[in-house]
């Protein structure tokens, strides 16, 4: 950034802050859930529309909440949490969670997931 050290203050320019526009809105989960073939994995939808994914040992969820995660404090809703991912460790090894919220591009939460799914091979 081209900044003017001999003035007091911040000084800079709209070309030097290089401006530039993000992926914004969730647009289509089925993006993610594509991902994800019925051989290797367990789809699930509820009454309220959400999906479910799990692998079949079990170690790997996916949850798509579009409406924001039911649970947490007093039974309440969970506002904001739109995916959670979550793989469970081993006897020697913590497993992991992750939560994106309701307006993260499915695009975004797709790359998390190809990356996680090319790191799992059978055991």
């Amino acid at each position: 950034m081209a900044l003017d050290a001999a003035q007091p203050g911040f000084a800079t320019t709209v070309a030097a802050l290089r401006l530039r526009s993000w992926k914004l809105g969730a647009y289509q989960p089925m993006d993610v859930i594509d991902l994800f073939p019925d051989t290797d994995f367990t789809h699930i939808v509820d009454d309220r529309a959400d999906v479910h994914v799990s692998s079949r040992d079990g170690r790997f969820y996916l949850g798509y909440f579009q409406d924001g995660r039911p649970g947490g404090p007093d039974e309440d809703w969970v506002t904001g949490e739109g995916w959670v991912i979550a793989v469970a460790g081993t006897a020697n090894v913590p497993g992991y969670r992750m939560a994106f919220g309701t307006d993260t591009p499915a695009e975004i939460v797709a790359a998390v997931v190809t990356r996680i799914l090319a790191t799992s091979r059978p055991s």
